[in-house]
């Protein structure tokens, strides 16, 4: 089972839906609806199943905006900035969570993935 399979497999039974609703692409808040507790519970059970060490901060982008706010303050290039604080994402999807900061919660399921192969590498 691959990192998707298993992170696919985990959030349907924490979020009872069927599996055929998440892809890479879907967005855990705005689309699944995750609360709170249902993150509590993921990073619960990512640290269980993957053996890795799970930062709630970096893997739900909890400092998000705290960073963008940061960079501006201090009149630092934004992507560069987030490439610095939240080194598991590649430099296609920052660009991506900037554009669509306006729209909400940007945490998608292949964020997830990103961290996981990212802390399973040991970086």
């Amino acid at each position: 089972m691959d990192i998707l399979e298993e992170i696919t497999e985990i959030l349907a039974e924490i979020l009872d839906i069927e599996n055929n609703n998440i892809s890479p692409e879907t967005y855990l808040i705005r689309e699944l609806g995750a609360e709170s507790i249902d993150l509590l519970e993921l990073a619960v059970a990512l640290n269980s199943r993957f053996k890795i060490d799970v930062n709630d901060d970096e893997i739900f982008l909890r400092k998000l905006r705290q960073y963008v706010t940061e960079a501006e303050q201090q009149d630092k290039d934004i992507l560069q900035y987030l490439a610095e604080k939240l080194p598991f994402l590649m430099h296609k999807r920052l660009e991506e969570i900037i554009a669509d900061l306006e729209g909400g919660p940007t945490l998608r399921v292949k964020d997830l993935i990103s961290y996981v192969e990212r802390q399973r590498d040991g970086n």
